[in-house]
């Protein structure tokens, strides 16, 4: 994160990234499932979003500007959020105690408030847009 505007930033993203689409297909499908909904959520969030892999895991950004990704682990996968800290989160769904990220874990099988999940996508999506306009 820079100093003065405590924003990730990451050179290299574009509209669509094939790497990210490679990566999607990689993984076991039940997992690769979960992945692909949650980063389609994050690429609908506006026409500025662009994507990168960034330490192996699809990353949605604006312009250079990280705000969200998916991760895959052996039984779960991670929607997380660069700026997840800053984020309200009246449902209780974030996890972690970093000073700026945090994560949902969403395992297969489970039950996951959908709505939820997509109010905090579009909420880092919005808090990443203003974080921007105001720097």
């Amino acid at each position: 994160m820079s100093g003065r505007d405590d924003i990730f930033r990451i050179a290299g993203a574009r509209k669509r990234d094939p790497a990210v689409d490679a990566w999607m297909t990689d993984k076991p499908l039940e997992l690769r499932s979960i992945a692909q909904q949650w980063f389609a959520q994050m690429r609908q969030c506006g026409d500025d979003v662009r994507e990168l892999l960034h330490d192996g895991h699809p990353t949605a950004c604006i312009a250079d500007a990280a705000f969200a990704y998916v991760d895959t682990f052996k039984g779960h996968v991670n929607v997380g959020f660069f700026r997840g800290a800053a984020l309200a989160d009246a449902d209780g769904l974030l996890q972690g105690t970093g000073k700026s990220m945090r994560h949902v874990k969403l395992r297969p099988g489970e039950r996951m408030d959908d709505a939820a999940l997509s109010r905090l996508v579009h909420a880092a999506y919005a808090d990443m847009r203003r974080r921007l306009d105001a720097s």
